[in-house]
C-alpha cells in the first residue's frame, strides 16, 4: 500500500474523481472542452494533490496541498452546481455526485484539521 493510500480522504477523492469522470461521459460534445474538462480535472485534482502533498517533506508542505486540494473539491461543487442548473446534469446525478463529494470533503478537511494552522 502507498502511503497516501492509508488516508480516508485519499479514498473518498479518488472515488468521487472516478464518479465524476464516468457521469460526465453522458455530457455534451460540445462540453468536452468547457465544463466536462473543468469538472474533470477539479475532481482529479482534489485526490491528486493529496498524493502529491503526501510526497512532500514535511508537515507545512503537505498542509499547502491539501488547501490546493480542499480548493479543488470546492470548484469542483460549483461546476456540478453550474451543469445541473443549466440542465446538463440531472438532479439525481447532481445529488449522487454531491454526496461523493461530501464523503470526500469530510475527511479532507479533518486532515486538514489535524495541520493545524
Amino acid at each position: 500500500m502507498l502511503p497516501y493510500e492509508r488516508f480516508e480522504a485519499w479514498k473518498a477523492a479518488h472515488a468521487f474523481a472516478l464518479a465524476v469522470h464516468s457521469e460526465t461521459k453522458s455530457w455534451p460534445v460540445e462540453e468536452r472542452y468547457g465544463l466536462t474538462s473543468q469538472v474533470r480535472r477539479a475532481s482529479f485534482s482534489v485526490a491528486a494533490n493529496i498524493v502529491e502533498g503526501r510526497a512532500r517533506k514535511g508537515a507545512k508542505e503537505f498542509r499547502r496541498f491539501l488547501d490546493i486540494a480542499w480548493g479543488s473539491l470546492s470548484e469542483a461543487g460549483y461546476v456540478l452546481h453550474f451543469a445541473r442548473d443549466a440542465g446538463i446534469l440531472t438532479a439525481e446525478g447532481y445529488d449522487r455526485l454531491e454526496a461523493l463529494r461530501g464523503k470526500a470533503g469530510k475527511p479532507l478537511y479533518g486532515l486538514l484539521r489535524s495541520m493545524g494552522p
